[in-house]
């Protein structure tokens, strides 16, 4: 669950742009799982905009499964972070590997790097994958 007060939360108050977010935030979730959880046992998303959190975002995550004979074990964590720098990171290794492309006259999309650094990219790969694609793609070229 994800409350914020900046206006990316804000325009979300609109239904249909809620449902676009929810569904790209879910698959990229639940495409880094092995099985189908159901969708019925997922819920990622954006969940109200709280105007005094101004640019932060809380994130209240809960993972349950079960340990050894079949016990139940729940999870719980919040995580608060200012929103608008969070992805900063994210958004200069994209480009770094934007560049990367264009000095090597790559065109198109960027399969492990999309996959690894967006949400929703044209192939999603597990993580592990993705990384290792994007490791691949930064190499130098001999």
């Amino acid at each position: 669950l994800n409350f914020g007060g900046n206006t990316d939360f804000m325009n979300m108050l609109e239904r249909e742009r809620l449902e676009s977010k929810k569904e790209s935030k879910t698959n990229a979730v639940t495409s880094q799982l092995p099985y189908d959880v159901g969708k019925d046992n997922v819920h990622v998303g954006p969940s109200d905009y709280v105007p005094w959190l101004e640019d932060r975002k809380w994130c209240h995550i809960r993972i349950e499964g079960t340990t050894f004979g079949n016990v139940p074990l729940n999870l719980e964590l919040k995580l608060e972070v200012w929103d608008s720098p969070n992805s900063a990171g994210v958004v200069v290794d994209a480009v770094r590997c934007c560049k990367i492309a264009l000095d090597r006259d790559v065109s198109g999309s960027l399969t492990g790097p999309s996959s690894y650094f967006m949400k929703s990219p044209p192939i999603q790969y597990t993580d592990d994958e993705a990384h290792q694609m994007v490791e691949d793609f930064i190499k130098p070229v001999e």
